[in-house]
């Protein structure tokens, strides 16, 4: 086998470049002095986008309110121009917004999807829709104490709920219960004044028709959509004509949609994200090809089959660090560890509320916790370095734990 040989000049390093490289750094300080504070001072154009993409507060003032069933509401936002929130950030449909709140003593966070289209925030508005719920900590709260000219403040639009045509298919589906509708509302009424180019089946699961939030809404953008959105209305406890009967099934899927070239898409309570998951997992679809929106607190948690049933009844002690202060609450093995330090008052950082953001990433010194495995968005980097998303982490025994202070805007 014959050889090629390949010669490489290598330039040997010269006086100059021996001064060049001596004088890099002084030339680079005399630079800077030189230069004009305005332009020192000037924010970097893409630094400015970013602030107005992702701010970390927005400040709002309630404009409007809408009762859209007995147990719902449309809320709808305008910029709070008095605390300095001139315009509003814009989002893609699906994302939501984190709300702030302080109720009883305790400062608490809860995320709502936007419900209205990126194109109101063009003209200065958000909208959220939150039902009541019976016995709910903050939606109770919202229902007594948000009026016209209410004061509220929220984070920039999160989350990862949405269309991206480099990982989904065109044609997609959203399955929705209840307030779930809420991110597709706002698909559809994208799709509609042309910003989101896809095609919408929408099955919509309800306990009575007099629940459907949107009810009209929803018939006249599908009538509007040339073809291009299809709502699909199940019932679980009324039987009426033209509408589906029961629960969104497997079944029922394969019947109205063409499985294979779909994604799938699911917002909703935590019982219908049970049900449907098991219901999707029948037709082995990629993980890619299925989506699924927040839902906040993991409720009933004792449920879960993998969930340490000998602890459920038990409440321990937790040594909590948070900007150098050190206080030792307690916490039940059934509820989160970041409402357990909530109600002690510390005000840890959150947003998702569903274990995916890692805005509440915290250090666990010791002790052990329960992470249910469709709620652990950790890294594998901070599992194997013993970071937890308290959010997610229920205790299982005593706990000592470093959490970050929230960064205030």
């Amino acid at each position: 086998m014959s050889k090629e040989r390949i010669n490489i000049k290598i330039k040997s390093l010269g006086l100059l470049d021996l001064l060049a490289f001596k004088n890099l750094v002084p030339n680079r300080k005399k630079k800077i002095q030189n230069a004009s504070p305005t332009a020192i001072n000037e924010v970097p154009p893409m630094n400015a986008l970013a602030l107005k993409l992702h701010p970390r507060i927005q400040h709002l003032v309630i404009d409007s309110i809408k009762e859209e069933t007995l147990s719902t509401k449309t809320y709808r936002f305008r910029p709070d121009e008095a605390k300095g929130t001139s315009e509003l950030a814009y989002f893609r449909s699906g994302q939501y917004l984190s709300f702030n709140f302080n109720i009883e003593g305790s400062t608490v966070t809860r995320p709502y999807s936007i419900s209205s289209s990126p194109d109101k925030t063009l003209e200065g508005c958000y909208e959220i829709t939150v039902k009541r719920d019976e016995g709910g900590f903050v939606s109770n709260y919202i229902w007594d104490n948000w009026s016209i000219g209410t004061k509220v403040s929220c984070s920039g639009p999160e989350g990862y709920f949405y269309y991206d045509n480099l990982r989904d298919k065109r044609n997609l589906v959203a399955l929705a219960g209840g307030c779930g509708i809420t991110p597709f509302r706002s698909m559809a009424q994208s799709i509609i004044d042309g910003t989101l180019d896809i095609n919408l089946t929408i099955f919509y699961g309800s306990n009575s028709k007099e629940d459907i939030i949107f009810y009209d809404e929803l018939n006249a953008i599908e009538n509007e959509s040339n073809g291009k959105i299809h709502v699909i209305h199940v019932l679980a406890q009324e039987e009426l004509e033209g509408f589906e009967k029961g629960f969104i099934t497997k079944e029922l899927l394969e019947k109205r949609v063409n499985i294979n070239d779909s994604s799938f898409f699911i917002c909703g309570p935590q019982a219908m994200y049970n049900f449907v998951s098991g219901e999707l997992g029948k037709l082995k679809l990629r993980r890619k090809f299925v989506r699924r929106e927040v839902f906040g607190e993991i409720k009933d948690v004792e449920s879960l089959i993998d969930f340490p049933k000998d602890v459920a009844d038990k409440e321990f002690k937790v040594k909590v660090h948070i900007g150098g202060i050190s206080k030792e609450i307690k916490a039940s093995a059934k509820e989160s560890l970041l409402v357990a330090i909530e109600r002690a008052g510390l005000c840890p950082p959150s947003s998702c509320r569903s274990g995916l953001c890692a805005i509440c990433r915290s250090l666990l010194i010791s002790g052990n916790v329960y992470i249910p495995e469709d709620d652990d968005g950790r890294r594998q980097a901070d599992i194997q370095f013993g970071y937890i998303h308290p959010c997610a982490s229920f205790p299982t025994s005593d706990l000592e734990i470093i959490i970050p202070r929230e960064k205030k805007s």
